[in-house]
């Protein structure tokens, strides 16, 4: 056999410890009355933005933002089908985004005894420059797992010189179809509670996970 055509898959994937941690929190209010209602979400956000931006001098917040209030009405029906008067629900969302879980965990825990705060889901993440380093090094490394496959099936056909044709993100050489590569899966951590009425919280990230599979076709001589 003088020479042959190898197609393989390489895969690789590093679990990283997340860098940043983006919660969100809403401040809600309910009632009969539109203007009662929008004037309670506006007071009880209040408080939460002098939080969060007293956190953000100290540079224990990196960054946060607020939308709109948002205001929507709906009328409920009784238990004998009729329609009742309408329901006001106002809201106003805030993310902010922490270095510290340690730091998140101590905020939270004070800020969502307070009336009308509902505390959201909380993303980690990393920086911008730690994840394109890692996304380079998995997919190099990805390379290389397929580098060492081709030679390992030339090996074993009793040929030693392996000359690359093709490389690409996996489903490309095959099917044609592009396919992300590499992947990132954002872990959301996990809470814990305290059984009292104002639950402390320890927020435990899990790793993120970053991946990348690549196809290649080789030529073994």
């Amino acid at each position: 056999m003088s020479e042959v055509t190898v197609t393989v898959r390489g895969e690789h994937e590093a679990r990283v410890a997340p860098e940043r941690a983006t919660i969100r929190v809403t401040v809600r209010a309910e009632g009969p009355e539109r203007t009662a209602v929008v004037d309670s979400a506006l007071r009880l956000a209040e408080p939460l933005r002098t939080s969060i931006t007293d956190r953000k001098d100290a540079d224990t917040v990196l960054e946060w933002t607020s939308k709109s209030l948002s205001v929507r009405a709906e009328r409920p029906w009784n238990a004998e089908g009729k329609r009742l008067a309408p329901v006001y629900y106002a809201s106003v969302d805030f993310t902010a985004t922490f270095a510290e879980a340690s730091e998140l965990s101590v905020w939270v825990s004070d800020v969502s005894p307070w009336e009308g705060v509902e505390v959201g889901w909380v993303d980690w993440h990393l920086t911008p420059d730690t994840s394109a380093r890692i996304e380079r090094e998995v997919a190099s490394a990805a390379v290389g797992v397929a580098v060492a496959r081709a030679r390992a099936y030339a090996e074993a056909l009793g040929l030693t010189e392996v000359t690359p044709l093709e490389i690409a993100d996996t489903g490309l050489i095959s099917s044609g179809q592009p396919a992300p590569s590499p992947q990132m899966m954002k872990a959301r951590g996990g809470v814990a509670f305290a059984a009292d009425s104002a639950p402390a919280m320890e927020y435990e990230p899990e790793e993120i996970v970053i991946s990348a599979t690549v196809e290649a076709r080789f030529l073994a001589r």
